[in-house]
């Protein structure tokens, strides 16, 4: 047993101040040097990350205190990266479950729990951003424990420890109005609660690979937690696959250690340790390093299967080749294969139509940052609306089922519970806050949340928040209406002119701007009717050689709709697609001509 070291995790609903708080931990325990310039949330490396405020990939960071080494992994809080939460919580001992002190536990925060409680880790409960106006950390506590006692906690998870923290200002403190100047308090929170490993160093080696990274010196890196044994630079070892797996033989080139935020090299890593191997070829998630002499796997880790799948296909529109480096089905199925290396929770299927692939995952979130990420890296394709997938339980219909809370004013309640009604949600409960607000929690079919999100803020003039998460299959809960406007539909190719917008803007929202080029097919605007309409979008004015005033020709135009990513694969229907390049993002028809829109409606009926 080493009592040097410690393993946690940092857990908690999204945007409750998990990376802040690792940024003090790592300040304050001397990581950094004293006129170091850092960033702010430093551990949020990925760009995308930086941008929406939002941890996706699980990241490790070790610091020192009083002289014992403290591994530290900071999870993303958002359902959709549950995968990499469920992977980190095995390679550690205990976790800090962040609550915020004004909102108590959220749908996320469920789900974090249920995990780390099912490994048997006991979470030490920090109450984050006390100093907040609006702070109720009694109701917080006592909603903590009703949840840990929801989750099937035993008696001694119940009997959790409670810290105080503001992860913003750096301080922490064990009773609930006192205010200190440092984070000690959660420190050594850490080292009386937290239990180091229990291994035998010198019993035969056994450590799990939990997480993958990758560098263009040394190839595939494993990153896991040595459970018993001693691995060394150099080492031969064994690799299985699970249990039934065949060992096969290979040799670790590197060993390092987290040390702040850096990598350094090892001689040789024991129970505990959290250490980084290269040199191994074909390593994945799941597999177990392990002695030659006498194996001794672990079971695979077990990620809870998708929920979501769209189609990632060709581009094939008009404009297609013109912004992209990477357009083949080749580059693209590279890519995919390249994903799943790490992305342990999303699944890839080849379909029977050449060019297009089938890729699962925990929700839209989880599949549009995989978008996003490629059309960064210069990949251009076309995606399908999302669906859910279906069980077959029996003979009957299965489809997953969200937990779905949402905050709103009051004023914006009914309406939202009305367009909550129409998506089948079924509502659990409801608690107003006695300051003008009230929290709603609904069981809602997933894809009844599919396109909910640009709703639910124009419904609440974008004050309301919402969360979800998985929750299980229930049986099939009937049809529900998809999306109640038609589509504007470009009649040609060309390039938009101002003139045609003028006088297309009484017939909806448009989604272009003048100088933008269009085809036939494409969709320019969202119609003020249920039906689609087919347009002319490159219209010009005839000009004549009689002069007239000005003052009757000024074309007022409405500013066109933004057209995000997420809000774009909200909103295709089924025989739509979302054409993504590194510099675009444009939809259209699956079919563009009118004929063949009108033969597949045919058929479909």
């Amino acid at each position: 047993m080493n009592s040097q070291i410690r393993n946690i995790a940092i857990i908690a609903h999204v945007d409750h101040g998990k990376t802040t708080l690792v940024d003090q931990l790592l300040r304050q325990s001397g990581t950094f040097r004293e006129n170091q310039q850092v960033a702010e949330r430093v551990m949020d490396s990925n760009d995308l990350e930086r941008e929406r405020g939002i941890t996706i990939l699980a990241k490790n960071c070790a610091v020192t205190w009083k002289g014992t080494h403290i591994n530290i992994v900071d999870t993303p809080g958002h359902a959709d990266f549950g995968g990499e939460v469920e992977r980190v919580l095995s390679m550690v001992d205990g976790v800090l479950l962040l609550i915020d002190a004004v909102e108590g536990p959220m749908p996320q925060t469920r789900f974090v729990t249920r995990k780390a409680l099912a490994l048997g880790l006991k979470p030490i409960v920090v109450v984050n951003k006390v100093d907040r106006p609006g702070a109720r950390c009694d109701y917080v506590i006592n909603a903590t424990f009703d949840l840990f006692d929801k989750l099937g906690a035993t008696e001694d998870q119940l009997d959790f420890p409670v810290v105080y923290a503001s992860g913003l200002n750096g301080w922490a403190s064990l009773k609930e109005h006192e205010v200190t100047s440092d984070l000690s308090a959660l420190f050594d929170a850490v080292l009386r609660h937290v239990p180091p490993h229990e291994g035998d160093e010198n019993a035969p080696l056994q450590l799990q690979i939990c997480s993958l990274d990758y560098s263009s010196y040394v190839g595939r890196i494993g990153i896991g937690r040595v459970n018993a044994g001693t691995i060394r630079p150099a080492m031969d070892v064994a690799v299985c696959e699970g249990l039934e797996g065949e060992p096969r033989k290979a040799r670790v080139n590197q060993v390092l250690k987290f040390d702040g935020l850096e990598r350094v090299q090892a001689d040789s890593a024991g129970p505990g340790d959290i250490v980084l191997i290269n040199g191994i070829e074909d390593i994945g998630i799941g597999v177990t390093l392990t002695s030659l002499e006498s194996p001794q796997p672990l079971p695979m880790l077990r990620i809870d299967e998708p929920t979501l799948t769209m189609n990632f296909c060709v581009n094939t529109s008009p404009l297609a080749g013109r912004e992209g480096k990477y357009v083949t089905s080749r580059q693209i199925r590279d890519r995919l294969d390249r994903e799943l290396q790490s992305n342990v929770a999303l699944r890839v299927k080849e379909t029977d139509e050449d060019g297009i692939f089938e890729v699962s995952g925990r929700g839209e979130l989880h599949l549009t940052i995989l978008l996003e990420n490629m059309r960064r890296e210069g990949y251009e394709l076309a995606v399908s609306r999302p669906r859910v997938v279906l069980h077959d339980v029996n003979g009957e219909k299965h489809e997953p089922i969200e937990l779905l809370t949402v905050d709103v004013e009051d004023t914006h309640q009914g309406a939202v519970m009305q367009e909550l009604g129409m998506r089948k949600g079924e509502l659990s409960d409801m608690q107003p806050d006695g300051r003008g607000r009230v929290r709603l929690e609904y069981r809602v079919p997933a894809r009844g949340l599919i396109g909910f999100s640009t709703e639910f803020l124009n419904l609440t003039r974008g004050t309301g928040l919402m969360s979800h998460i998985f929750d299980g299959y229930e049986a099939y809960k009937g049809d529900i209406d998809g999306r109640k406007n038609g589509v504007l539909i470009s009649h040609e190719d060309g390039e938009i002119f101002t003139y045609a917008l003028g006088k297309l803007d009484d017939r909806g929202r448009m989604f272009v701007r003048a100088g933008d080029p269009v085809y036939e097919g494409m969709i320019v605007g969202i119609h003020s009717r249920d039906n689609d309409l087919v347009v002319n979008a490159v219209r010009q004015k005839q000009l004549t050689n009689f002069r007239v005033s000005g003052k009757e020709d000024a074309i007022k135009i409405t500013p066109p709709i933004e057209l995000t990513l997420e809000y774009a694969v909200e909103f295709i229907a089924d025989d739509e697609l979302c054409e993504i390049t590194p510099k675009s993002i444009r939809v259209r028809k699956r079919h563009l001509k009118e004929h063949d829109r009108k033969r597949a409606a045919r058929e479909g009926a």
